[in-house]
């Protein structure tokens, strides 16, 4: 028999972030793609009680954005039960509270980075664990490459964030950056999706244990300055990040397809 027939590229699927032709259309998959992060967010036990929060601008009212409410579990979020919030930190679309250390920090991010779309930031575990040890992520695997030289350190704790002025420092110390490493607190990520933002958060909590394991264990071995750049180049932008997600976002839409409700 004849080998068979290679299939042509331009024949095979692959997924792409969508363009939309309406804003009602770019908004709803916005709000689905946060509440599919919330959720994925809660099965990774990133909840700690009330804390926590992912926000994506609205796509007609760059200055307002989509937010989790207050005290619900990431578990059971629903895409009505999401919540506009306008810069002012004002309620003005849904019925239930906003977590006002969400907007403190994350109004403050989306208003010094115009293009950032999305912020994620929660108490994860390896996240507080090396935030406590105030120290950065180090180029030890590929996968943490993403972060090299693209990430901060806000290097202070003065409580629990509830003001406009310490919301600011929080974005001039993330600066150009895809994340930053909140001192004795956890991690703030950022992206041009929620996808993005999702997908950089994951990876980083994955990456803070991965390092607090290694250094447990020894002395980890650092990839050289070239190489860990390089790796950057090929791994650390919001479309590689986007495309990385999917697998993860398949799996929550076909497991618990109320959360379109």
């Amino acid at each position: 028999m004849p080998e068979p027939t290679p299939i042509p590229t331009d024949q095979l699927h692959f997924a792409m972030p969508p363009r939309h032709e309406t804003v009602e259309s770019e908004r709803r998959y916005r709000k689905e793609r946060l509440v599919a992060a919330l959720r994925l967010f809660g099965r990774h036990g990133f909840e700690e009680g009330v804390a926590g929060h992912i926000t994506v601008r609205d796509p007609e009212f760059p200055h307002c954005f989509w937010v989790n409410p207050f005290g619900m579990s990431f578990r059971h979020l629903r895409v009505s039960d999401l919540i506009l919030v306008n810069a002012e930190g004002k309620v003005v679309e849904g019925r239930y509270h906003v977590n006002q250390a969400a907007f403190a920090i994350h109004s403050q991010v989306h208003r010094a980075r115009p293009d950032v779309i999305a912020a994620a930031h929660s108490h994860s575990t390896y996240g507080r664990a090396l935030s406590s040890l105030g120290e950065l992520l180090e180029p030890i695997t590929q996968d943490v490459c993403a972060f090299y030289e693209d990430h901060a350190l806000f290097d202070d704790y003065t409580g629990v964030v509830v003001d406009e002025e310490e919301g600011r420092r929080i974005a001039t110390a993330l600066g150009p950056h895809k994340a930053v490493i909140l001192r004795n607190h956890g991690l703030l990520t950022v992206g041009d999706s929620v996808d993005a933002a999702a997908w950089w958060f994951l990876t980083m909590e994955r990456s803070c244990q991965v390092q607090l394991t290694a250094k447990a264990a020894g002395k980890p071995v650092l990839i050289d300055h070239h190489n860990a750049v390089h790796t950057r180049e090929q791994l650390g932008n919001d479309l590689v990040a986007w495309i990385n997600y999917q697998p993860l976002y398949q799996q929550i839409v076909r497991s618990e397809p109320d959360l379109f409700d």
